[in-house]
C-alpha cells in the first residue's frame, strides 16, 4: 500500500521523457563521398549499448517517484484484554445416569452421554457457531471439571486448556460399583467452591465471575456436606450456581442385569430429582434452577446459561508499518536495498557509464 498513492499519477511523465531522450538527442555529423561501404560494418558492444546510461536515467526517475508514493508494508497486531469467567462445572455420574430418556442422532442414549456432548459443545463451541441457536464456547474462560456419585474427584482445575477439560469429561464413566454409588451433591458443590476460590491466588488471569453448574439427575443422599450448607459458602466467596435437574418426569427406561440370566434388560424406574433443593440452590447464589429432560431441552438450558454469563473482550488493533522507500524490503532470507539507495545507484551508474564507455566527444 502507498501513503501518497496520487505521486504514482507522475509514471504517466515517463514516456514523455523516453521519447525526449531518444528523439529529441542532438544529432552530429561528418561530411563523407559515400556511406555505402560503412553500411555492411557490424555494430559494436559500446553501440549496441549506447541505449544503457538513459534507460538507468529512466529507471533511477521511476524508483524516484515510486519512493515519494511512500509504499508501506504493515503488520497488524491484536492485543486483546479479557475479563473471564471461570466456570466450573460438576456432573453426576451415579448409577442412575444409566437411565435412557434422552437421544442424540435419533438413537437412545443415557443421561451422562448426553451431557458430555451437550456440554463439551458449550465448551468448546459447535459447528452453528454463525446461527443464532449455536453455542459459541468458552474461548477467554478458564474451565474445570467436578465430578460425583457417593464422592466428589476434582477431574480438573479451572484451565484455558479446554481440549484437555473436554477430553477428562468424555472419559468420565457411570459408576458401576455399589460401594461407590450415590448423590453427594453437597460435597461436590463444596469442593467445586473450594476451586473456585483458589483461583485468587492465580496473578495471571483476570476473573470477573465464578460460576458453578451443577447436573445432576437424583437427591442427595450421601457425603457430609448438605447441599444448602455448601450454597451458603458459595455465597459468601460471590460463586453463582445454575443447577440442572437431569430427566425426564415419571419414569425412565432404565438398563439392569437380570441375576438369573446374567443379560440386560430394560425395567422402568421412577425419576425422583428433589427440585426444590435445586431451586434453593440456585436462588441462594442468585443462579437459576433449569430442568432438562431430552437433548434439545438441555441445549436450550446451557444456551441460556451462555447468554446469561457473557465474557467482556476488548480488542485493541496496532498496525506497524515498514516505510520500504528508506527500510530494506525483506524477500525470504534476503534483504532488498530500500528505494532510495536503488534510484541512488541507478543514477551513479548513469554518471560513472556516461563518462567512461559512453561518453560523448563535442
Amino acid at each position: 500500500m502507498f501513503h501518497n498513492p496520487w505521486i504514482l499519477a507522475l509514471l504517466l511523465l515517463l514516456p514523455v521523457i523516453a521519447w525526449r531522450m531518444w528523439t529529441g538527442a542532438r544529432q552530429t555529423a561528418v561530411p563523407f563521398s559515400s556511406i555505402e561501404h560503412l553500411q555492411h560494418l557490424r555494430p559494436t558492444w559500446r553501440q549496441r549499448l549506447a541505449w544503457l546510461p538513459a534507460a538507468l536515467t529512466l529507471a533511477a526517475i521511476a524508483v524516484t517517484i515510486i519512493a515519494l508514493a511512500r509504499p508501506r508494508e504493515g503488520r497488524e497486531q491484536t492485543v486483546v484484554d479479557a475479563d473471564g469467567i471461570a466456570i466450573e462445572m460438576v456432573v453426576d455420574r451415579s448409577g442412575s445416569m444409566r437411565a435412557l430418556d434422552f437421544k442424540i442422532d435419533g438413537q437412545h442414549v443415557d443421561r451422562l452421554t448426553a451431557i458430555k456432548n451437550v456440554a463439551g459443545r458449550f465448551i468448546g463451541g459447535d459447528d452453528k457457531v454463525q446461527e443464532e441457536d449455536g453455542l459459541t464456547g468458552r474461548v477467554s474462560d478458564l474451565v474445570g471439571l467436578v465430578t460425583f456419585a457417593g464422592f466428589a474427584d476434582a477431574v480438573t482445575p479451572p484451565t484455558l486448556d479446554h481440549a484437555f477439560v473436554m477430553a477428562q469429561l468424555n472419559h468420565q464413566d457411570i459408576v458401576v460399583k455399589r460401594a461407590e454409588d450415590g448423590t453427594a451433591i453437597g460435597d461436590a458443590i463444596s469442593l467445586a467452591v473450594e476451586k473456585l476460590n483458589s483461583l485468587d491466588d492465580r496473578k495471571e488471569k483476570k476473573v470477573k465471575s465464578k460460576v458453578l453448574v451443577l447436573l445432576t439427575d437424583g437427591e442427595n443422599n450421601a457425603g457430609e456436606v448438605d447441599p444448602q450448607q455448601a450454597a451458603e459458602l458459595a455465597k459468601k466467596m460471590d460463586i453463582k450456581i445454575y443447577t440442572i435437574g437431569v430427566g425426564t418426569r415419571g419414569r425412565a427406561p432404565v438398563p439392569v442385569i437380570n441375576p438369573l440370566s446374567g443379560r440386560e434388560e430394560i425395567r422402568w424406574a421412577e425419576v425422583n430429582i428433589d427440585e426444590d433443593a435445586l431451586r434453593k440452590i440456585a436462588a441462594t447464589t442468585g443462579g437459576k434452577y433449569f430442568r432438562a429432560t431430552n437433548t434439545e431441552s438441555l441445549t436450550e438450558i446451557y444456551r441460556e446459561i451462555d447468554q446469561l454469563e457473557k465474557t467482556k473482550i476488548e480488542e485493541q488493533r496496532f498496525v506497524d508499518y515498514r516505510e520500504l522507500a528508506v527500510q530494506s524490503i525483506p524477500l525470504g532470507t534476503l534483504s532488498f536495498p530500500p528505494l532510495v539507495l536503488v534510484a541512488l545507484g541507478l543514477l551513479s551508474a548513469r554518471v560513472l557509464l556516461s563518462n567512461t564507455l559512453f561518453r560523448e566527444f563535442a
